[in-house]
């Protein structure tokens, strides 16, 4: 049974708290991509750029919001645009892995004769595509021209588009500069650190906000949920993930919880619940980005020219963008 809001509000209490660790790791945790590119950020500068930037994530359709925090460490002439966006890339790949690891150990540990035909098909998935992307990056830093041309060559887009494939060969060998990271052991760790307290945070998280809707959810069905939802919404998605960070929430919950939870009509009382709980979760956290973007918007290191600007990286990309000197 769903609880009052007196016996609520402590469980909505801690799940802030995890949202403020959650928000500082994923924010802090990029200087370490940074610093082998001889850049390092300020703790205030580094958490409005990034707050302004996961806001421009969740706002923007088909992820076009990662754009915005190379952009705007570009317009400061920190690096190139497109070795910044090469950090995106590798920490996305990370974020990738280990929430795949996740579902799959834990889906790996749930299965059964009747389990849903797409629970292991997508734990293999997510874990082999993401595998593959890591291959791919250690591959592009050891044999960059090589690699590169390859993907070309494989595309046709040199066959297709000769100047837009020399534009594109350009910039993604300026792009794999931030994969320096892949070299430096040091950084490497301590990026993975931060990732790791991130993410376990953002898994308890919806333990703790599970708990107080009545929901039996167990730290691992946590856990799996989490990365079911990480890897659904790495998918083209819509302005604010709207309906799909629900539909993800409802069908891990359905994996721990039962079939009930995704039966519609007649509605089931679980059903009810835990529609409630994905609709919540997800409210809470639009609002927190929206509210750490907008506090980022109002401090001295990112303004509104900034982030208008940050709208023509994809143009910069197709013109020389490294850094002066």
């Amino acid at each position: 049974a769903a609880l009052s809001f007196a016996e609520f509000w402590p469980y909505l209490a801690a799940y802030v708290g995890l949202l403020v660790i959650v928000h500082v790791c994923r924010s802090l945790r990029w200087n370490h991509l940074l610093a082998p590119l001889g850049v390092r950020l300020g703790t205030m500068r580094l958490l409005a750029i990034s707050s302004v930037g996961f806001m421009a994530i969740l706002a923007l359709p088909a992820r076009l919001g990662e754009f915005v925090r190379p952009s705007l460490i570009r317009e400061r002439g920190q690096l190139s645009a497109s070795a910044a966006l090469g950090t995106v890339a590798v920490e996305r790949i990370v974020d990738g892995l280990m929430v795949s690891l996740f579902v799959f150990v834990a889906f790996f540990a749930l299965r059964h004769d009747g389990s849903p035909g797409w629970m292991m098909a997508t734990a293999w998935a997510a874990l082999l595509i993401f595998t593959a992307a890591l291959v791919f990056l250690i591959f592009a830093l050891r044999w960059p021209e090589r690699t590169v041309d390859f993907c070309l060559r494989i595309s046709l887009l040199h066959r297709l588009w000769p100047r837009g494939a020399a534009i594109i060969r350009e910039k993604l060998l300026e792009m794999i500069r931030g994969f320096a990271v892949l070299r430096d052991p040091k950084n490497l760790l301590a990026f993975s650190a931060w990732s790791l307290v991130y993410w376990v945070a953002n898994g308890l998280g919806v333990w703790v906000l599970a708990r107080g809707f009545g929901l039996e959810l167990s730290v691992i069905g946590s856990f799996a949920t989490m990365g079911l939802v990480a890897v659904g919404i790495t998918l083209p998605n819509s302005p604010g993930l709207v309906g799909q960070f629900q539909w993800f929430t409802m069908l891990g919950l359905s994996l721990y919880l039962g079939p009930e939870v995704l039966q519609k009509e007649p509605a089931h009382p679980l059903h009810v619940t835990a529609l409630a709980f994905a609709i919540v979760h997800h409210l809470l956290q639009v609002v927190w980005y929206v509210g750490m973007g907008a506090w980022g918007l109002a401090t001295r290191y990112v303004s509104f020219a900034d982030l208008w600007q940050s709208r023509k990286l994809a143009q910069e990309l197709e013109t020389s963008d490294a850094p002066p000197g």
